[in-house]
């Protein structure tokens, strides 16, 4: 019997993805069906469904998971939830969908047939209580408020049956691993308590002395990289994996740290979006996950620990995985070392910290970066993707 952490909702995965023998079949009957088209948001949530990580969902969320999702980040049925899935479409074709029709789902960027919807509600949403709840704030600014804002007007909600996954297993055949995957590695390794850590850049020194704090007090860490959609001037994922396979290979013990890819677009929703993490990660078999500073956040619309102190008010039996709430991180020379607050008495002249503009900047400029700050073998990688950039 696995010890590993059980998926959300205390039962067991719940892939959407169609069978392989039925796939072909259900994609002719798809071509003659509505086609709804899905922005790289929604796209990348159907991929989710369809691997499994978004356990227990079956589908796009009708209103009442919508409402009580944003304002009190439960479903209908109580279930903790921290961010809607939803479905949006414009109103004219939302309009000639009827009730209990099923309709294709459509990557809008692709043209590929992703799945089929059996539309159940269509709703109009609150854009504004939406906005202030799940990212508190309305500014048009935020990435995350932004889609919400562009999304069709009308949400239509029902159950999926995805029929792709897209480019993930083929573009990232080493990385992408689905969470009956992950917790059968982790189970093979005999594992049981396993810290994940997120990530959408390269590990710095600073994201090296997080992950190795996971694996200090768990068996492992999954190394957990975003393949989705990014903001403007993030770095692609491939050059991610090279940094990051550097990194594990030089200065990690063998065995205790396995990278891996998922293919959700970032929201930047900060707290709510810390939560959705350790939620899938749950899913994936994670017991712990690292929170360090900011996380998933973007600008200054959240505190530096609001990601961490938003997990003190879920209710018991919200979330079976735990965060590892860890401070921030710097090099200090006087310590000579990795530190946070909490174990460096010196102060701010002493610490290192280069903002990812900074260091981008540096890159362009080929001005040295010290090493106290990333490793080496991190910073080839990463210099050599500059270098094509100019």
């Amino acid at each position: 019997m696995s010890k590993l952490v059980p998926p959300h909702g205390g039962g067991t995965l719940k892939p959407l993805l169609a069978p392989e023998a039925e796939r072909a079949a259900e994609l002719k009957r798809a071509a003659t069906l509505k086609q709804v088209p899905m922005s790289s948001r929604e796209t990348s949530d159907l991929v989710m469904m369809a691997m499994g990580a978004y356990t227990p969902l079956d589908g796009f969320m009708g209103e009442a998971d919508w409402r009580g999702v944003c304002t009190d980040m439960k479903m209908a049925d109580g279930l903790f939830w921290p961010i809607p899935i939803t479905l949006s479409a414009e109103q004219a074709l939302a309009d000639s969908i009827g009730i209990e029709e099923e309709v294709a789902l459509v990557d809008a960027d692709s043209g590929e047939i992703m799945g089929i919807l059996e539309v159940t509600e269509k709703y109009v949403i609150d854009r504004e209580l939406e906005c202030e709840h799940v990212y508190r704030t309305t500014d048009e600014k935020h990435p995350g408020v932004q889609k919400v804002l562009e999304q069709g007007p009308v949400n239509l909600g029902g159950r999926v049956t995805a029929l792709s996954e897209g480019v993930y297993p083929e573009q990232y055949a080493d990385l992408y691993m689905r969470p009956a995957e992950t917790r059968a590695m982790f189970a093979e390794k005999g594992w049981s308590r396993v810290a994940a850590f997120q990530t959408r850049n390269p590990m710095h020194r600073s994201h090296e002395y997080l992950a190795k704090i996971g694996v200090e007090i768990c068996d492992g860490v999954l190394i957990h990289q975003v393949l989705g959609k990014l903001k403007p001037g993030d770095i692609p994922a491939e050059v991610r994996v090279d940094a990051i396979d550097a990194l594990v290979e030089n200065y990690f013990v063998p065995g205790t740290a396995i990278q891996s890819g998922y293919p959700i677009e970032m929201r930047y929703a900060g707290p709510r979006e810390a939560l959705l993490h350790a939620l899938f990660r749950q899913n994936f078999g994670c017991s712990d996950q690292v929170i360090g500073r900011d996380h998933a956040g973007v600008g200054d619309y959240y505190g530096p620990f609001d990601a961490q102190h938003i997990f003190d008010t879920l209710w018991d039996g919200a979330l079976v995985t735990r965060p590892l709430n860890i401070d921030i991180t710097f090099y200090c020379d006087k310590c000579d070392g990795m530190a946070t607050s909490k174990t460096c008495p010196h102060g701010e002249e002493h610490r290192m910290n280069i903002s990812g503009t900074k260091l981008r900047e540096m890159f362009a400029n080929h001005d040295p970066v010290s090493t106290k700050f990333s490793r080496p073998e991190v910073l080839k990688v990463l210099q050599a993707y500059y270098d094509k950039l100019t």
